[in-house]
């Protein structure tokens, strides 16, 4: 077994781990209050921060401006027009590659 296959087992058997705790520490009752609300805000938060360092992200300690940010900017316009999913997506790779032909 090589070292890439020893740290994927050890991933899933933390992941199985971290997974297990939940109801092993709780034994069945809800989760507090508070903790749920943070809980529903995390992955979100999450998916904004990814976003972003794709979208800017240059190098080290470098932000870069380029044509992912118009692509993004674009998405966030069908957003806000209520397209659907599939269509944002769309647009955003039209936008993208349009900028990246010029």
């Amino acid at each position: 077994m090589n070292e890439v296959w020893l740290a994927v087992a050890v991933v899933g058997a933390a992941t199985v781990a971290t997974k297990a705790v939940g109801p092993v520490v709780l034994g069945g009752r809800g989760l507090p209050r508070r903790l749920a609300g943070v809980l529903a805000l995390l992955a979100p938060a999450v998916l904004a921060a990814l976003v972003v360092t794709q979208t800017l992200g240059g190098g080290e300690r470098a932000l870069l401006v380029d044509e992912r940010l118009a692509g993004v900017a674009a998405a966030a316009v069908a957003l806000w027009l209520r397209a659907p999913l599939l269509l944002v997506v769309a647009v955003a790779a039209a936008v993208t590659a349009a900028l990246r032909a010029l």
